[in-house]
């Protein structure tokens, strides 16, 4: 018959309730002080009792193991007398995991009980327990792969370009692609031609008219086409990278002039763009001025390549041509209001044409100085702030040899030919085409120049200071400006 204790009654349960909440151990040490524990019948006769009986019935009978766990009692099965099936049980608990509880006391006389789960209890709740792991992870985490295919691409040091460029840049770049191989579009061309036997009969009397034509140097300016020169495409080639042109004070037109442009460097972009066309305003700044750009007069013996110069205005920059371009023509007849463009340092500058730095071929350049006192032409220095900027190429000092044979094939050929690269058309840093970087074309003042038949050495070099100071006096005091990034100052050379 199973016999029953009595609850602890409501009062106590509600006094206990007004205090703060206790924990299931400390609740334990508070009914073994008078409160009775409800205990339930078993089939076999058996009790179960509350853990915090089962606890207060444990430290009363085996204070010996108390002390021994240092603190930490095991209870056994309260289940019925038997010391049999108490062993048995308490053997079931040691195999299936112990509940602890740990009793301590404070400073005072009153007992702290707490409790601790067996591991195994806490196996499954555990939060720094590895997870579980699929077979299916397993065999993924073994799993070896080979090296990603195009890796390599990733860390390429060519930097390409996007396919979702601006119409705008791919017609620019079109252009300045265009001009840059003009010569060689222009051989191309004649040889395709030449391998059409139905047009035979129109090339051989065009390459007579080359051979012996001298439109290039008679001065007139017959084939010069303002339509051509002003056309909407060299405002594009000028916002390729971007140029502009300056000029320090108007230039009268009831006079004539000779534009020394500085630095040549590989193709002189900036001399085309502001001199040879209308895309920067040249008519606008300088208006009543008739200028043409002069370049090699071997160019005007490749074959179509000739027109197109000759349409852009250009000129031979022979001796003939220059005297005939600023004797002729203008409102007098005699070259008024005429002016040239001569890149000074040649093909020999280019060679010296390093980015961020500035060495002038100048010296002993002094037949344009003679040109202007013959002719009685003022002369303008001017700057092309960023010409050395737009190519890349091998520097001289640091292979001499290869220096000497350019030096050799411009004493040989009349030209040279400079080891450059720059950019591609899909691409930013393998290519013919130069950089987008900026050209600030500076035109300084003019140099009076008194006309002499023939003329005197020593007012020669008199004008040649001058012109150097005026284009010293450029540098200065435009540098800070449009060269910010140099690495030196300005250089004179040979």
């Amino acid at each position: 018959m199973a016999s029953s204790t009595a609850l602890p009654s409501s009062q106590t349960s509600h006094d206990g309730a007004r205090h703060a909440p206790k924990s299931y151990a400390a609740a334990a040490h508070e009914n073994l002080d008078g409160a009775s524990t409800e205990v339930n019948g078993t089939s076999d006769g058996g009790m179960k009792k509350s853990h915090a009986a089962a606890a207060h019935e444990s430290v009363k009978e085996s204070p010996s193991k108390a002390n021994g766990s240092r603190g930490k009692t095991a209870f056994p099965s309260l289940n019925g007398p038997d010391p049999s099936r108490s062993a048995k049980r308490n053997e079931s608990q040691e195999e299936d995991g112990k509940i602890f509880y740990e009793k301590s006391q404070n400073g005072g006389d009153q007992y702290l009980a707490s409790v601790k789960p067996a591991e195994v209890f806490e196996k499954d709740r555990r939060q720094d327990a590895k997870p579980k792991t699929s077979s299916r992870s397993e065999r993924r985490d073994s799993l070896v792969s080979g090296r990603r295919a195009g890796a390599g691409w990733d860390r390429s040091g060519i930097r390409w370009a996007p396919w979702n460029v601006p119409v705008k840049r791919r017609l620019q770049t079109l252009i300045v692609l265009l001009h840059t191989l003009s010569i060689a579009i222009s051989l191309s061309l004649f040889f395709f031609l030449c391998a059409i036997p139905l047009c035979w009969p129109l090339l051989l009397p065009y390459l007579l008219y080359i051979l012996f034509s001298n439109a290039h140097t008679s001065g007139t300016l017959f084939y010069r086409s303002k339509l051509i020169r002003s056309l909407p495409i060299w405002s594009l080639y000028a916002s390729y990278f971007p140029a502009r042109l300056h000029r320090s004070e108007p230039l009268p037109s009831t006079r004539k002039y000779i534009f020394g442009y500085h630095p040549h460097g590989i193709i002189s972009h900036g001399a085309f763009a502001a001199f040879a066309t209308e895309a920067l305003g040249f008519s606008q700044l300088f208006p009543g001025i008739d200028n043409t750009l002069l370049t090699l007069d071997s160019n005007f013996r490749v074959p179509i390549y000739r027109n197109y110069a000759l349409a852009m205005g250009l000129g031979s920059v022979s001796r003939e041509s220059c005297e005939n371009l600023l004797s002729k023509g203008g409102p007098n007849g005699e070259g008024m209001g005429r002016g040239i463009t001569i890149v000074v340092g040649g093909a020999r500058e280019s060679l010296d044409a390093q980015p961020h730095s500035l060495r002038l071929v100048l010296k002993r350049r002094k037949g344009f100085v003679k040109l202007a006192i013959r002719t009685g032409a003022d002369l303008v220095p001017v700057l092309g702030f960023g010409e050395n900027e737009i190519y890349d190429q091998l520097d001289s000092e640091s292979h001499p040899a290869i220096h000497k044979v350019q030096l050799l094939a411009k004493k040989v050929l009349g030209f040279t030919v400079p080891l450059f690269h720059a950019r591609g058309v899909f691409n930013y840093d393998v290519g013919l085409l130069p950089y987008r970087r900026p050209l600030n074309v500076i035109v300084g003042r003019p140099i009076k120049v008194v006309r002499q038949e023939v003329p005197e050495a020593a007012y020669v070099d008199e004008i040649h200071a001058q012109y150097v100071s005026e284009l010293e006096g450029l540098w200065t005091e435009w540098k800070d400006e449009f060269a910010k990034e140099r690495t030196g100052e300005l250089e004179f050379v040979e």
